[in-house]
C-alpha cells in the first residue's frame, strides 16, 4: 500500500510539473512594433512549397529583423494571413490563422518551422543542417530536402 501511495505522489508531482511546463508555452510574445528604431523590414513575393508534395501557395512576404535576435515574418495570400512568426533572444512563436493554430516556446525554434528558419538565415545565421539556402540580389530560396518544403521569392528594393 505504501508503494502505491508513493507511486501516486510521484505521478501527481510529475503531472503538476508537466502542467507548469506547458503553461510557459502559453504566454504569447509581445506584439512587434516595426516602426521602432533598428528594424530592417523587407517586403516581397514568395512561393511556399508545402511539405510532402502538397500544392504550393504564392503570396506576399514581410520579413523584419532586429539586432539582438528579434525577428518577424508574415506570409499572406490577400486577404488572409497564412503564417506569422516571431523570434526573440528568449523564445519563438508561430501562428497559422487558417488552421487556428499557434505554437510558442522558450529557446530556439524547431528545425521544421520553415518561416522561422527563414528569419534565422536572413539574420545572417546558417540554415539548419541538411537544409539548402541560396540568395542573390534577385531572389532567395530555402529548402528542407527531407520534407520537400521550400520557400522561394524575392524582396522589392
Amino acid at each position: 500500500m505504501l508503494v502505491l501511495a508513493n507511486v501516486l505522489r510521484i505521478i501527481c508531482l510529475l503531472s503538476l510539473l508537466a502542467a507548469a511546463g506547458c503553461a510557459t508555452f502559453q504566454h504569447p510574445l509581445p506584439a512587434v512594433n516595426l516602426s521602432e528604431p533598428g528594424w530592417k523590414v523587407r517586403q516581397g513575393q514568395a512561393v511556399w512549397q508545402l511539405p510532402n508534395g502538397r500544392p504550393e501557395v504564392a503570396g506576399e512576404v514581410l520579413l523584419a529583423t532586429h539586432p539582438g535576435g528579434k525577428g518577424f515574418v508574415q506570409f499572406s495570400k490577400s486577404p488572409f494571413t497564412l503564417a506569422m512568426g516571431q523570434t526573440t533572444a528568449q523564445g519563438w512563436q508561430i501562428e497559422f490563422p487558417p488552421q487556428n493554430k499557434k505554437y510558442s516556446a522558450p529557446g530556439s525554434p524547431p528545425k521544421r518551422l520553415i518561416w522561422l528558419q527563414l528569419l534565422r538565415v536572413m539574420s545572417g545565421q546558417k540554415p539548419p543542417t541538411g537544409w539548402n539556402w541560396s540568395e542573390s540580389e534577385e531572389n532567395f530560396r530555402l529548402q528542407n530536402p527531407a520534407s520537400g518544403e521550400a520557400v522561394e521569392g524575392y524582396f522589392a528594393q
